[in-house]
């Protein structure tokens, strides 16, 4: 989406993120297309806490009609899930999300974010840090200790809920992956929560790439796309990461860079808005935002080609900076197509927000339990045993709520799926040379 570039609204606070972004006010026409999108309108009917109304108060900041520190301000920006869904519900093309974020980093000028908040950012920018988070991550729940804590009420239960959720319910086999490399090369952005608590996931992705003839190479150096920081007005170490991997990607050669997480998909398609203001980078960050695909997009590019019977009944949520920010509806659903076997049953309203928005909830979590409560409901009504998800924030939120209300449904990656299907085909196929060879 193309966002306009001039405003003609008088600014009071010139200079500013939100000043710069501010040409995309004028193109919201206030016909509240928006509203039935948004879940926290819905959730908490005010107007301020929905896109038209913030939009409403972006104006007021940059007339100055309302101090940049005023605290209800403020709320009302911080209640955003930041999801999206209204960009696709907008027939004007206001580019929300940029707007958001713009406001975001200029409110946190003034305002800083809440403590918390600081802290999980402050780790995410630091490898060797987040690398010892990951580690205690891993050991809660190899000890059960994630699974038993997380039945406790209250956020720290919740948080423990979530981790356990990272449990990949999915087991298989090990295969080799029978492709030969000839739709050209690809590289996977490892990412910090993927790589440090969904591992398994990481590798299924390079596997199933592999077995649907694509030649996978490593990225060195890589760090934190910056999602997190974006979207909590912190910019310029958002810039600063998003520095560190168009370098780290641009040496691996690779004709597309793999994502198996919505979010950081989102963000890294977005570096060359990122950039748009720096002159040495900008050329640098369009050029491997333009190689970015989610993993879905490359497996249904391919087919995928189908693998062995997964006798199970699936249902799937569309994660919201899948569908709503890099537009991608389809291809994950001919992922789960690929898997003989599977039963997909549809979900009513997979298309609505979980409430996880990244660090979403944790700083708010009482407007995220409201928001996942539908969601868990419309689960239990498919009768499914798995809800599939390509974001990782969305398998914990999800995962953590179902763990919570004592349901026996897992969530899992749609690629953990493809690639349990691989390794039951390559199984039997082992098996059935077995017996041949037998006779």
């Amino acid at each position: 989406m193309t966002a306009p570039t001039r405003s003609d609204i008088p600014c009071a606070i010139p200079g500013t993120p939100l000043a710069q972004a501010s040409a995309g006010i004028d193109a919201c026409v206030h016909c509240g297309f928006c509203l039935q999108a948004c879940p926290t309108y819905l959730t908490l009917e005010d107007e301020n806490d929905s896109p038209r109304g913030r939009i409403v108060l972006m104006r007021a900041l940059v007339e100055g009609t309302l101090p940049v520190d005023d605290p209800d301000v403020r709320t009302h920006i911080d209640r955003c899930l930041g999801c999206r869904a209204c960009e696709t519900a907008c027939p004007s093309g206001v580019p929300y999300g940029h707007l958001l974020e713009a406001t975001r980093a200029t409110l946190t000028a003034k305002q800083p974010n809440a403590p918390i908040a600081r802290a999980i950012l402050f780790a995410f920018a630091r490898p060797a840090l987040l690398s010892l988070a990951m580690l205690g991550g891993r050991i809660a729940r190899a000890t059960r200790l994630s699974s038993l804590l997380g039945r406790l009420p209250g956020r720290l239960g919740f948080a423990m809920a979530m981790l356990e959720a990272t449990r990949v319910p999915v087991k298989r086999a090990t295969y080799r992956p029978a492709g030969d490399g000839t739709r050209g090369t690809v590289t996977v952005l490892t990412g910090c929560v993927m790589e440090g608590l969904f591992t398994e996931t990481n590798r299924a992705t390079e596997r199933t790439l592999a077995a649907n003839d694509y030649a996978v190479v490593p990225t060195s150096g890589q760090r934190c796309c910056g999602a997190l920081h974006a979207h909590a007005g912190d910019v310029d170490t958002a810039r600063r990461l998003a520095r560190h991997n168009i370098a780290a990607f641009e040496k691996s050669g690779a004709d597309h860079v793999v994502v198996n997480a919505a979010g950081c998909g989102a963000m890294m398609k977005e570096y060359e808005h990122l950039l748009a203001d720096d002159a040495g980078w900008r050329h640098r960050a369009a050029a491997v935002s333009a190689r970015v695909r989610d993993v879905s997009e490359l497996l249904a590019e391919a087919g995928p080609r189908p693998g062995g019977a997964l006798d199970v009944k699936v249902t799937y949520d569309a994660p919201c900076h899948l569908l709503h920010a890099q537009r991608v509806a389809t291809p994950p659903l001919r992922v789960l197509g690929a898997v003989p076997g599977l039963e997909l049953v549809p979900l009513e309203g997979s298309e609505h927000c979980c409430g996880s928005a990244g660090i979403y909830n944790l700083v708010e979590p009482d407007v995220s339990d409201t928001v996942l409560a539908p969601k868990l409901a419309r689960i239990a009504e498919t009768r499914a045993s798995l809800v599939a998800t390509g974001n990782p924030g969305c398998l914990m939120q999800i995962g953590a709520g179902l763990h919570q209300a004592g349901s026996g449904v897992r969530v899992v990656h749609p690629v953990d799926l493809l690639d349990a299907s691989y390794a039951a085909g390559e199984s039997a196929r082992a098996t059935a040379g077995t017996k041949s060879a037998a006779t």
